[in-house]
């Protein structure tokens, strides 16, 4: 059985004790005195879309814009997937909507359920989706950015079936805190909108700036007259892992760091890991056949997950996921973890296994590279690795841009700081 929405106070963070001299106790919070509430199906139109018959061929890719909750992505809707035809809108449920309307997903996959999005175009919809057409003189983008801000609290409304869904009814009775004026509901969501433009503008220049990486390195790598063709196992000293036993307790957390392949995938693409999950005993190390790999090695997944790599700044041991492969004399690790990220798809050609694609240590060893020698190495390594730096400033820019716009709508959504 379904579950009834929870109260509507679920919405907001903890009730203060104390409330401030001009301010008022609601059930979504601490709000200014002029403010009201309202519940959103007081406020607004809302409705779901429909799907045409994936069996009429005729109802689909014509030039009307149908959005799914695969569009709704917490932003400006800008672009469709999917179209259907004049005859597909007319023999469905869906319904044109106006530029500006609300999208709500009400289920999807991951982290979808709760999302919200602003249709930058005319568009049609699915049934995944709830359109929330505002009826009042109220901002549709202050709108937005509230239920934005609401969105773990909204994902916890949803009924619990055969999977978590918000439903029409459940959106109607969110309620939404509204200052007086629609001139402070707009200088509220414009305030929000230039942070969400600082976002994007850092996005687009990381994006701008990966791909210019990866040009280099296509140019950079490329053997050239002078370089030589050398085994992996000529130009590395290359060791495995090993997983001591689970079961035993004085195996485990002890101070010598042990990496899995998921250790390498939190890293999202940060060229040096320092620290692991799990950590082993040194009993636990001579239990296992888990090798202890110097410092500035470099770390390779060989099964599963293949040909993801880092840079180990502290002696490690891995698990049997991995092939590692410390530098020789003559060799950059730096150039060469570069390297073999441009041989990631010749390294899975080698895969072979039935339960799950593994590369053995002996087909690591015989792998060739190209290599220049060692100063060009240097050379090269130093470019990209400026390049990486440069992404990775950038990177840390962004997340603190996005501190700033979360903090920000805690102060603006609830009316703490007042900008009219």
């Amino acid at each position: 059985m379904n579950k009834q929405p929870k109260p509507h106070s679920q919405l907001s963070t903890l009730h203060s004790p104390f409330i401030k001299e001009g301010y008022k106790q609601t059930e979504v919070g601490v709000i200014p005195e002029d403010w009201e509430t309202d519940h959103l199906g007081c406020l607004s139109k809302i409705s779901a879309g429909g799907t045409p018959s994936r069996s009429r061929q005729d109802y689909w890719d014509g030039d009307i814009p149908w959005i799914t909750t695969t569009e709704v992505n917490g932003g400006d809707i800008r672009y469709a997937n999917q179209f259907i035809t004049k005859k597909g809108l007319d023999n469905s449920a869906t319904k044109y909507l106006p530029k500006g309307t609300l999208l709500l997903a009400l289920y999807g996959q991951g982290k979808t359920r709760g999302k919200v999005g602003l249709l930058s175009f005319k568009a049609t919809i699915n049934q995944a989706c709830a359109a929330i057409q505002i009826n009042r003189k109220i901002s549709n983008r202050f709108v937005f950015y509230y239920l934005s801000y609401q969105y773990a609290a909204i994902r916890e409304l949803s009924n619990s079936g055969s999977q978590d869904n918000l439903n029409s009814s459940i959106v109607k009775s969110i309620i939404l805190p509204l200052p007086p004026t629609l001139a402070e509901q707009e200088a509220i969501a414009e305030a929000l909108s230039d942070a969400d433009s600082l976002i994007e503008s850092i996005q687009q220049l990381i994006a701008k700036k990966r791909l210019i990486k990866q040009g280099a390195m296509q140019e950079l790598l490329s053997p050239k007259e002078g370089w030589v063709e050398k085994t992996l196992s000529a130009v590395c000293d290359i060791k495995s892992g090993g997983t001591p036993s689970t079961t035993r307790s004085d195996y485990w957390d002890g101070e010598i760091i042990w990496c899995t392949p998921t250790d390498i995938t939190k890293l999202k693409g940060f060229k040096y890991i320092t620290e692991t999950s799990r950590t082993i005993t040194n009993l636990g190390l001579k239990s296992s056949s888990a090798e202890v790999v110097p410092p500035y090695s470099l770390i390779m997944t060989t099964r599963a997950t293949i040909g993801e790599c880092a840079i180990n700044l502290e002696p490690i041991t891995t698990n049997q996921g991995f092939k590692n492969l410390s530098p020789k004399e003559g060799s950059n690790i730096d150039f060469l973890y570069y390297l073999i990220a441009t041989e990631k798809n010749n390294l899975i050609t080698l895969c072979s296994g039935s339960t799950f694609l593994e590369i053995s240590k002996k087909q690591v060893e015989e792998f060739t590279v190209t290599l220049p020698p060692l100063t060009e190495q240097t050379r090269i390594a130093t470019i990209l690795s400026d390049m990486d730096e440069e992404i990775s400033t950038l990177e840390t820019k962004l997340t603190k841009a996005r501190q700033i716009k979360q903090g920000m709508m805690s102060e603006l959504l609830t009316g703490k700081i007042r900008l009219v």
